[in-house]
């Protein structure tokens, strides 16, 4: 359930955040937020992250879906199990799921969150998949102590 949760909150956090920033803003344009800390600026990207690949992002659509399809493939075999890992995977699938749209039906990725003075640009989706990184990596770090402690009770 948590899975699902965060998935489908990810997703509709991200389209409203996209929805509002192409029917508010001009392509190009900065409001400073938190300044120099935080601030927003208009950017479609057709490519990947650090906007490499440019004009080839209809491409990581499909990347998405097969991304997407893998995790609720190890869903259902049972390899995701626990909180964290729910939690993780929820991450994971509502950034891609978000972007994936994007890269679906305008070719491009809306990018409008901008941290620090030359930070790069990103989203609530490209957000997502950073937590839902960093949570697999704890997890991934968990289950690597707990099983070294397990060894060394026998």
């Amino acid at each position: 359930m948590l899975f699902y949760f965060i998935a489908g909150l990810v997703l509709v956090l991200d389209q409203a955040a996209k929805w509002i920033v192409r029917t508010h803003m001009e392509l190009g344009e900065t409001i400073p937020f938190w300044s120099p800390h935080v601030q927003f600026v208009y950017y479609e990207n057709s490519g990947a992250a650090f906007s490499l690949f440019q004009g080839y992002g209809h491409y990581f659509a499909i990347v998405a879906v097969l991304f997407i399809a893998a995790v609720f493939y190890y869903r259902r075999q049972g390899r995701i199990r626990g909180p964290l890992l729910e939690a993780a995977s929820g991450f994971l699938v509502g950034g891609a799921a978000g972007n994936g749209i994007d890269r679906a039906i305008y070719h491009q990725v809306t990018d409008f969150l901008v941290f620090g003075e030359n930070g790069g640009i990103l989203n609530l989706a490209d957000l997502a998949i950073n937590a839902g990184g960093l949570l697999l990596a704890v997890y991934l770090l968990w289950d690597y102590v707990r099983s070294r402690i397990a060894r060394r009770s026998f």
